[in-house]
């Protein structure tokens, strides 16, 4: 089965089941702090084409303008119910609508902001010939990144370009090589389980 006719398939049946788990989310998220529901942000797809990503908001309305791009665990901009949404992954189910809308696939190297993309230009060449991926090699590896990083917005984005993007880009590579059907089937698997039981990879 080609993997954009699984994508579309797996997508919408998801987005079907899961469309009363959105609705109770989505009152949360505006029932504990002010905002939009839905946070948007640029990444780079395909080819490097831009398109905006969704994901339910964890953070503060404002957080975009009041500090950097990568957060720690313990960023201030976290508001309470989102620290849950993050911790749990909740927070990534609104990119199933990237999936159906062709920006991204279920399994293939995460997106990443232009900004960091365009420091590693030569290598995202070749990483971006595939869609970006709502999970990866990367993702269940990276799985606690948030604990990885300094509370210091400064230090927590340097440790990301300096040590955990570089991993990422190797894993990104690694996908490239190994990808097909029964691999992405794994690697969904794989994040559900970690996810649920929580286990650091780091």
């Amino acid at each position: 089965m080609p993997k954009r006719i699984f994508d579309i398939i797996f997508c919408a049946a998801g987005l079907a089941i899961l469309s009363p788990l959105f609705i109770v989310i989505a009152a949360l998220v505006k029932a504990t702090s002010p905002g939009p529901v839905f946070y948007r942000q640029e990444r780079s797809g395909r080819d490097f084409k831009p398109f905006k990503i969704f994901k339910f908001r964890s953070m503060a309305a404002d957080a975009d303008i009041t500090g950097a791009g990568i957060t720690s665990r313990e960023d201030r901009r976290i508001t309470k119910f989102g620290a849950f949404l993050r911790r749990t992954k909740l927070d990534e189910l609104p990119q199933l609508i990237n999936v159906l809308a062709g920006d991204m696939s279920l399994v293939g190297p995460r997106p990443e902001i232009p900004g960091f993309v365009d420091r590693n230009r030569e290598a995202y060449a070749e990483i971006l010939k595939v869609r970006p991926g709502i999970t990866d090699i990367a993702s269940i590896k990276f799985l606690n990144e948030a604990a990885l990083l300094s509370d210091s917005s400064d230090e927590a984005e340097k440790k990301y370009l300096n040590e955990i993007l570089p991993r990422k880009l190797k894993y990104g590579r690694e996908y490239l090589e190994r990808q097909g059907l029964i691999f992405d089937i794994r690697l969904i698997l794989e994040t559900i389980y970690r996810i649920l039981v929580q286990k650091k990879l780091n």
